[in-house]
């Protein structure tokens, strides 16, 4: 056997210099580097001097304009959804477009309120206002908020000389939305600052689409009571799906028929335009603008038909123009909702990254992870002081945005445009604006999410493995409540991982005629096997986990278990002995049975699918070639990687003093053998 000479490269720098070389690079400071660090830091610099205005500006104030005539009935829906007063969700929409514009690196995506981000708000925003009390003492709090209106409609009882007293339930309400969202906004900004944008790649497609389509189911239910028009608390935690279908089933004797007949016809007009929309988006300049319709319809039905009046249906009442003073986040609230933050945060951060990526391979250029979460990161600190709750990209209203001709950011600048007329003059006129109508617009938008269930089957052919993590983290979700359901999918796929290197694939080897290629025995037909060789492949990384795996999948394969043998062989020994003694005949008979030949004189592990050993690893196999070679079986190793080699040397795996046998080939191997 001829042995291969690899000289290793030189570790030249130890780490003390390695942090000295890095300290220096980090802290140095030239021109150039401010530079780049500015430009890092705020990428509209880079691109916007390079606009090219006849070519990109009428597909950027097209795309913005059709964008913000659909963000508007949107905005006031999915406040509703995060348990806020309407007005709230276009200063939402508002800000986000113009931070992200700033410090975004995608050209692409939209930035804004995103339905389930709204949910968990949502969620929190409930308990907090049911914790300080503001649903049990009606009576009370009416009389406050008579006393805090003023004479001017858009000034805040936050303005007031006692806010704490002058607050009500709905400005109490979007204080913990704001505290949740600086915090979360914290958070990300954090994330960026660590470097630990790699974070995102825990949260797999499929379990971010399981998630999602869980969320959605929640979301719907939450919407039912005002398609119903029906008066009940919101339920949140464990379980607040199946109470909140209790609750409604309870009081369904109590159905606003006008509510339901406006749901009914609001549904006939939405759904069917929707889907003429992506039916021939190919064809159509722009989709139809049906939800704004929708809403416009619907705001002068109620106005002059009089519903609350008659019908006493449920309306989105008085929202103010302009915008309220800036007001800091109640500190005090920080020690509440600050765990609730956490998977909010993390969530935004997974969806921008992934949407961003995703547009710009479309499109061709780069976008940097950690930049995207110092962008939604300040799309949520700064809004927070200007009554905001969380936002994030939104997939639905970023497809719309890429189909209608969007190049650049400055799109998101002509949505904030459009959002800030709105606020400034057009506000009040959706005063008379039933709340079911905006439920629908809601529970429309989720049929992306829903249509999931038709791409399981495609999903199950592809992957099993993905799809019961999509199962799973939807059930999840669904049932339990969508912060653990987002944990639950974490921990499964992260134990399916686990799972599918404990029980590896470790077939039998075979070669390939006329060539030095062996593949598995099991997989393929007319593969030759040498004589008393055994080739044997172990799919996995060799460590603590499965071990044992290892062993008792050689022995199987083999057929050979030496610790099996060795025991037969002393037995038969101690038999011999006892036979010699009393002078009996059987020692024959117990002589041929322990030096029965097993069948091959060497194994040859193939070990180019083990990444890594640990010391549990190194000790294992350690022990299979102790025991098969006091059977008189080699056992030879091939086709270890660099890392795998360093950890047999120091781990002392070859005898002191002799060259480590280790092959490059299996074919190398065997020839040897």
């Amino acid at each position: 056997h001829h042995t291969m000479f690899l000289e290793p490269q030189e570790k030249k720098s130890s780490l003390k210099a390695l942090v000295v070389k890095q300290a220096k690079k980090t802290c140095s400071c030239t021109p150039d580097k401010v530079k780049d660090h500015v430009l890092g830091f705020f990428p509209v610099l880079q691109w916007l001097p390079k606009y090219k205005l006849r070519e990109y500006l009428l597909g950027d104030i097209m795309s913005g304009v059709i964008v913000g005539v659909l963000l508007v009935p949107q905005s006031i829906a999915y406040s509703i959804l995060a348990g806020v007063e309407p007005i709230y969700g276009l200063y939402t929409s508002f800000f986000a477009s113009i931070i992200y514009f700033i410090f975004g690196t995608s050209l692409h995506i939209s930035v804004g309120i995103f339905g389930v981000i709204c949910l968990m708000v949502g969620q929190v925003v409930d308990r907090e206002i049911q914790r300080a009390g503001y649903d049990l003492e009606p009576a009370a709090l009416s009389v406050l908020s008579a006393a805090a209106a003023p004479g001017n409609s858009t000034i805040s009882p936050l303005n007031q000389t006692s806010p704490e007293l002058l607050c009500d339930k709905s400005c109490y309400a979007i204080r913990v939305g704001a505290t949740m969202t600086f915090i979360a906004g914290v958070y990300q900004v954090a994330m960026g600052f660590f470097q630990v944008g790699f974070l995102s790649v825990y949260l797999s497609d499929s379990l971010l689409s399981g998630f999602v389509t869980g969320a959605s189911f929640t979301i719907l239910t939450s919407q039912v009571k005002y398609l119903l028009g029906l008066d009940i608390p919101r339920s949140s935690g464990i379980g607040s799906l199946i109470t909140t279908w209790i609750n409604i089933f309870r009081n369904i004797h109590k159905t606003n028929i006008c509510d339901l007949i406006t749901s009914f016809l609001c549904f006939l007009v939405l759904i069917p335009t929707k889907e003429l929309n992506e039916h021939f988006k190919s064809r159509l300049k722009a989709p139809i603008p049906v939800e704004l319709v929708v809403v416009v319809a619907a705001t002068l039905a109620s106005h002059y038909g009089k519903l609350r009046e008659t019908y006493g249906s449920s309306i989105a009442e008085h929202i103010p123009t302009g915008f309220l003073p800036p007001h800091p986040p109640d500190w005090n609230l920080i020690p509440n909702v600050a765990l609730d933050a956490i998977p909010i945060a993390i969530i935004g951060f997974a969806i921008t990254v992934s949407l961003s990526e995703m547009f710009a391979k479309k499109h061709g250029y780069s976008v940097k992870a950690n930049q995207e979460m110092y962008a939604i990161g300040f799309c949520n600190i700064i809004p927070s002081f200007f009554h905001c709750f969380t936002t994030s990209a939104a997939l639905a209203k970023t497809l719309v945005k890429e189909s209608t001709g969007c190049r650049t950011q400055v799109s998101g600048v002509v949505t904030s445009l459009v959002i800030l007329l709105v606020l400034l003059v057009i506000a009040p006129l959706f005063y008379s604006l039933q709340k079911c109508v905006l439920a629908v617009i809601t529970i429309v938008n989720l049929r992306g999410a829903l249509r999931k269930f038709k791409d399981l089957p495609k999903m199950w052919h592809l992957s099993r493995v993905d799809t019961v993590i999509w199962l799973v983290t939807m059930a999840a979700s669904a049932l339990i409540s969508t912060e653990i359901g987002l944990l639950v999918g974490v921990c499964f796929s992260m134990l399916c991982v686990i799972f599918r290197t404990q029980r590896p694939e470790a077939p039998l080897l075979g070669w390939v005629a006329e060539s030095e290629t062996y593949e598995s025995l099991s997989a393929y037909k007319n593969l030759q096997t040498k004589p008393g060789i055994v080739v044997f492949r172990f799919e996995a990384p060799l460590y603590y986990i499965n071990k044992e795996c290892f062993k008792s999948t050689l022995y199987k394969q083999t057929g050979v278990n030496p610790v099996w043998v060795k025991a037969v062989k002393k037995k038969a020994a101690k038999t011999m002995l006892k036979e010699k003694k009393s002078g009996g005949n059987q020692t024959d008979i117990s002589m041929d049975f322990a030096s029965e030949p097993l069948g091959f004189h060497t194994i040859v592990i193939d070990c180019c699918a083990v990444q890594f050993l640990d010391t549990a690893g190194i000790r294992t196999l350690k022990e299979v070639c102790k025991d098969y070679r006091e059977i008189d079986i080699q056992v030879l190793l091939a086709q270890c990687n660099p890392s795998v080699r360093s950890s047999l040397i120091r781990g002392e795996f070859f005898k002191e003093g002799e060259d480590p046998l280790l092959f490059h080939s299996v074919h190398q191997a065997v020839d040897f053998a």
